[in-house]
Order: structure tokens, then C-alpha cells, then sequence
């Protein structure tokens, strides 16, 4: 099968490479850097330098390459994970999933593509008891930041599910963990931690989805032919906050989490943030299970 990554150099884009590769496909990868193309290229895959904004460049080439299937795992996210920094690059990263993927998805489908498949979230569902299937909405109600950001995956998923010219799958992940993430060792989340920058607010009450970097990959490569819609990729049991983190600062050997409150919280961090360690919501993962054959691994720094 012939399959056009966009996103293969980052984090998840090559663990992803790597698993599609050994299973015999013929593999390209989008990137926009000389650099990262000898990546993609080391792994045995054919890269493409290609600004997937440019609308004509795109076309000509999903026209060269004619896959059969496009994952679009496109973002523009900071090294720094702070609400500073988010906000900073909230703007870019729209306009990438949004333009950068509509032109993408539209130049697969006229080029005869099968399939598309984009990535979505699992941690902005709306709040609610339990965990949340594909059928909740997201939390269009939520604070500011979050809010923003869920309009824009709930208009990425109009526009891929509800396409009537290509198969379209919407993989909504948790929080990414592992090599190259923000929440591994080296990773700015842990470095935050190191430095007791990182701190539980409120309750801790707020539910987070992780899922392994590579367990992720594994979910992308079985959706090259599984039923088109919506999953939700996530680990089998969503923590609190209060749970996870000091687990994670132990995992580092890193002193426990400084505690504040939700007032210290906005003065400091903002409403996003709060809205992170008080509000989120778990996800359910039973979909994934039964329809992908999907088996995350437990959270590795709850063994620690």
C-alpha cells in the first residue's frame, strides 16, 4: 500500500515510519526541512519537502505520488509546554490542521486516495460522569484556549468524516508520552517538574488520557483498513491529576508536586490550566479495543 504521512519526522510521525516500513508499504514523508528528510529517508521511507499551505504544491504532488492512503498528522506545537506558549502558537497550528489539511484531504480524494486518516483529541471531551465514548461532544463550553481548540478538531472532523469523496477516520489521541514528547525524560513537562514548576492546582481532580508514542503508531497502521469514524486512543485508565503527576515526579526523582490553589492557579497560569487540573475528562477506549485490536501499555512511571 502506498502512504502519504504528513507529520513523519515528529514524535509519533516516526516510530510510525518505522512500523509501516516493516510491514512492506511504500512509505513518503512530508516534511519541510532538508534536515528531517534525511530522517525519514533513514528509515527507509521516500521524503517530500513540501509547505502543505502552498495549495498548488500540494496538488502536484499528492498527483505524483497517487496514495492510497494520507495520514495528516500535522501540528505546529511549541518545545515549551506552557500556557504562553500555546497561546502563541494556537494561530499556526489552526491554520495548519485547518488549511494545510483541507488542502491535503482534497487533493488525496481527487487523486483517487481511499483513505484519510487525522489525528483529533481524547482530553476535551464535555464534562460529564464516566468516561467518555466517541458519541460525547467536546467541551465547547470550556475555558478560552480550549475551547478555541475544540472547535477546530470538531471542524476537522466534519470535513473528514463526513466526506462523501474519501474514507475518512479520525483517531483521537490522549496526552503523547515517550521519546521526543513533552512528558518523557528531558521533555519540557518533566523538566518543569524537576524544577517544582509543575504544580497540582486545586484538587487535582481534572482526568488525563495518555497514550504511548508508539502505541499510537501501532493505532495509526490499524486504521489503514478499519471501519471509517471516530476513536479514541487512550490508555486503559485515565488518571487525576493528583494522581499521575506526583507518580511521573517520583518516576523523574524529582521532589512531589507543589500544590496550589485554583485562585493561585488563574493569577499564575490562567484559565486553561485550571481547567486542565480540575475539569478534564476521561475517555473510554473500548471502541479501539474491539475495532482496532488496541492494547496500550500501562502508564511506565506507575511501576516505578
Amino acid at each position: 500500500m502506498k502512504i502519504l504521512i504528513a507529520g513523519a519526522s515528529g514524535a509519533i510521525g516516526q516510530p510510525l515510519v518505522d512500523l509501516l516500513v516493516s510491514h512492506k508499504h511504500d512509505v513518503y514523508g512530508i516534511t519541510q526541512s532538508k534536515e528531517r528528510a534525511q530522517i525519514i529517508e533513514a528509515k527507509g521511507a521516500k521524503s517530500l519537502i513540501l509547505d502543505v499551505l502552498e495549495r498548488e504544491s500540494v496538488f502536484a504532488s499528492i498527483g505524483n505520488i497517487q496514495p492510497d492512503v494520507v495520514i495528516d498528522m500535522l501540528t505546529r506545537l511549541p518545545k515549551e509546554y506552557t500556557p504562553e506558549s500555546m497561546r502563541k502558537s494556537a494561530e499556526m497550528n489552526a491554520k495548519l490542521r485547518l488549511e494545510g489539511g483541507s488542502n491535503l484531504q482534497t487533493a488525496a480524494a481527487m487523486h483517487g486516495a481511499k483513505r484519510y486518516i487525522a489525528q483529533s483529541t481524547a482530553f476535551w471531551y464535555a464534562p460529564g460522569s464516566g468516561l467518555a465514548d466517541e458519541h460525547i461532544p467536546f467541551a465547547f463550553e470550556a475555558s478560552p484556549g480550549i475551547a478555541s481548540g475544540t472547535r477546530v478538531y470538531a471542524e476537522i472532523e466534519k470535513r473528514v468524516l463526513q466526506s462523501k469523496k474519501i474514507e475518512g477516520v479520525a483517531l483521537r489521541f490522549g496526552f503523547f508520552y515517550g521519546p521526543g514528547t513533552w512528558f518523557y525524560p528531558g521533555g519540557d513537562v518533566a523538566e518543569q517538574i524537576c524544577k517544582q514548576k509543575f504544580p497540582i492546582i486545586g484538587k487535582g481532580q481534572g482526568i488525563w488520557n495518555f497514550v504511548h508514542i508508539e502505541d499510537a503508531a501501532k493505532a495509526l497502521a490499524s486504521a489503514l483498513e478499519c471501519k471509517p469514524g471516530a476513536y479514541n486512543i487512550v490508555n486503559n485508565y485515565p488518571l487525576e491529576m493528583r494522581r499521575w503527576l506526583p507518580a511521573f515526579a517520583n518516576y523523574l526523582g524529582a521532589l512531589p508536586p507543589p500544590n496550589i490553589t485554583e485562585e493561585e492557579g488563574l493569577r499564575i497560569s490562567g484559565a486553561d490550566a485550571v481547567y486542565y487540573a480540575t475539569k478534564l475528562r476521561g475517555a473510554s477506549n473500548a471502541k479501539a479495543k474491539k475495532e482496532l485490536h488496541f492494547f496500550p501499555r500501562q502508564l511506565e512511571w506507575l511501576n516505578s
